[in-house]
């Protein structure tokens, strides 16, 4: 792996990436000092990889185990991981998906990404605030909706990821042990789903 000299431009760049966690945004690099020519220089030499559009990472870092929802997290600080991405996230599904599921409150703007692509949901604020957890994914911390949110979230919004999914979860979070019925019923109350979730949680129980 290429090593900046110390005390050139490359090297102070390196040691605010660290001081990063390794990625940053590129406004976030400019208020740090660092130029752009600098950064481009350490972008041709491989001292950085350009992960999105106006998104860096330096390359002495380990690799990404979920390069996708640190993206995300990165560009959209304000999204949270959402339906099947987060089902998968906390491992209650076989789906793969394709794109990031994400929220964001109703009246953000919507985020613009050349990649990975993404879907987006505009929630209402209660909705939006509910069950957010915080979670340190390859050293970068990532909104993701608990388990027990996004089963409410996942019968909610059944019309979209499909029924047969919102079942699969629930069946995987019963498996996984650790559950937490009272706090499932509150948050399919807060969405107006409760009576649709009731039954099937009461035959799993």
């Amino acid at each position: 792996m290429l090593q900046p000299a110390p005390n050139t431009a490359s090297a102070r760049a390196a040691d605010l990436f660290r001081r990063h966690g390794g990625i940053m945004r590129m406004a976030d690099i400019l208020r740090g000092g660092i130029t752009r020519n600098t950064l481009y220089s350490m972008r041709d030499s491989g001292l950085v990889v350009q992960m999105a559009r106006g998104l860096y990472r330096l390359a002495e870092m380990a690799p990404l185990s979920q390069s996708d929802l640190v993206t995300v997290a990165a560009k959209v600080p304000h999204a949270v991981i959402y339906l099947v991405s987060a089902l998968s996230f906390h491992e209650m599904t076989t789906q793969i998906p394709h794109e990031v599921w994400i929220a964001i409150p109703r009246n953000s703007e919507p985020p613009r990404l050349d990649f990975p692509p993404i879907r987006v949901s505009r929630l209402t604020d209660v909705a939006f605030k509910t069950g957010i957890e915080k979670h340190a994914v390859d050293g970068k911390m990532v909104s993701v909706y608990s388990r027990e949110k996004t089963l409410a979230d996942c019968f909610g919004r059944r019309n979209e990821v499909g029924l047969d999914v919102a079942i699969e979860g629930l069946k995987f979070y019963m498996a996984q042990g650790n559950v937490k019925v009272d706090l499932i019923m509150e948050y399919a109350s807060k969405l107006r789903v409760a009576k649709t979730m009731r039954p099937f949680l009461e035959a799993l129980l």
